[in-house]
């Protein structure tokens, strides 16, 4: 499966191989391969992970209507973003460094690409979407509130701000499925086999360059450097801003918050970065480097799996993080993987979580009583507070936008 060594000519004209010269390329089979052995056992782990990982993280969503804000929505689309990948794409791309040749055809082989570049589309404009949110939330809560209209027309704006990323995921995903096909691979006398491959010889060495630049710069240059501006102005409105307009009380503990949901996101941006880093450095070094198949060697080989692991291996890392930073997610992922907690302690963990936890957004109502004077009866009162991912607190406007959404 490997199609970096060198195409040689037609796989399937024997007059080439009975001329061919004793001196031929030198190819080591899989079975005697390191990778055709932990290659597939990553994958099991990935898609095991990600599966629940994602799953429970839809389900939550679903099924708790205190989860489903701004914030989360974006959240929601990652998860739903990774689960596709994970599900169609995982299983069979698993077998890449196990077996010589592609045995799902060429309509899996186009779907499996497009879907690939569909997800990474998705979860990079995702960021760059929870980034810009982030920024206004912490630099001009007010701005936001009012450009947003608050309530119903804030959560509209962000549905439609996730169907649009999705639509623009979905078109820049149309060459891998127009573009992906069956590629035969000669590497000597002895050894041939079959890839799938995303970019057809038959369009020309260019467009495959062009792709890889494409996607170099779509999919994770530019955004980054986007989100990298959008952090930069945050770090710069922290340092230099002790108080938010709006804000009446408790500033410190909504700044602290804020910049906690900061850092949260960021984790979100950095996890990325990292794990997608290794598979563009090979795919640039190795389609803009004339001489690449002669000086494939080890390290490159080695730095090739490393990156096409990674990239995979982030479709289930979110809910990771998710899990170690968040105590409202924590909270449900252990009610439903875990099976912790009986439903009395669940519903005081949480009341306490509604003071405690801002690393995530969560509504939750709670009831206080309130005796209705010259009546012994007591009349129930109900009063929504509201935990934003932004940390703004109970007090001022950017409290009213959530407010407005129950």
């Amino acid at each position: 499966m490997n199609d970096t060594e060198p195409s040689i000519g037609n796989w399937t004209d024997q007059t080439f191989f009975d001329n061919l010269s004793t001196t031929e390329t030198p190819y080591q089979d899989y079975e005697f391969r390191f990778e055709t052995y932990l290659v597939p056992l990553i994958f099991g782990i990935i898609f095991i992970v990600g599966v629940l990982g994602n799953g429970t993280l839809v389900v939550v969503f679903l099924r708790h209507r205190a989860m489903r804000n701004v914030p989360n929505t974006y959240i929601l689309s990652l998860a739903l973003a990774d689960l596709l990948v994970i599900i169609t794409t995982v299983p069979f791309v698993s077998i890449v460094y196990t077996l010589d040749s592609w045995p799902w055809g060429e309509s899996m082989c186009m779907v499996s690409e497009f879907v690939k570049d569909v997800s990474i589309g998705v979860s990079v404009f995702t960021l760059t979407a929870l980034s810009s949110d982030r920024f206004f939330a912490i630099v001009d809560p007010l701005r936001k509130f009012h450009a947003h209209g608050g309530g119903k027309r804030a959560t509209y704006m962000t549905i439609t701000t996730a169907i649009v990323i999705w639509i623009l995921a979905i078109i820049c995903g149309i060459p891998a499925l127009a573009g992906s096909k069956i590629k035969h691979i000669v590497v000597n006398s002895r050894v041939s086999f079959e890839v799938c491959y995303p970019f057809p010889e038959e369009w020309g060495p260019e467009y495959a360059k062009g792709m890889v630049l494409f996607r170099f710069l779509v999919y994770y240059a530019v955004p980054l450097i986007l989100i990298g501006i959008f952090y930069i102005m945050i770090a710069i409105h922290l340092v230099f801003t002790s108080r938010v307009p709006g804000e009446i009380q408790g500033a410190m503990r909504q700044v602290i918050a804020r910049k906690k949901v900061a850092v949260t996101v960021l984790a979100f941006v950095v996890i990325f970065g990292i794990c997608f880093f290794p598979h563009h450095l090979f795919m640039l070094w190795f389609y803009y480097n004339p001489n690449s198949n002669e000086d494939y060697n080890t390290f490159w080989h080695v730095l090739r799996i490393i990156g096409f692991c990674l990239s995979f291996a982030n479709s289930c890392a979110n809910p990771i993080l998710l899990y170690c930073v968040s105590g409202a997610f924590r909270k449900h992922f252990n009610r439903y993987l875990l099976c912790k907690g009986s439903s009395s302690s669940r519903r005081r963990h949480a009341d306490n979580l509604a003071y405690r936890d801002t690393s995530l957004t969560s509504t939750i109502s709670r009831k206080y009583p309130s005796k209705r004077l010259g009546n012994r009866s007591c009349r129930i009162q109900e009063t929504t507070i509201t935990i934003q991912i932004g940390g703004t607190g109970m007090n001022g406007m950017a409290d009213k936008e959530h407010l407005n959404r129950i």
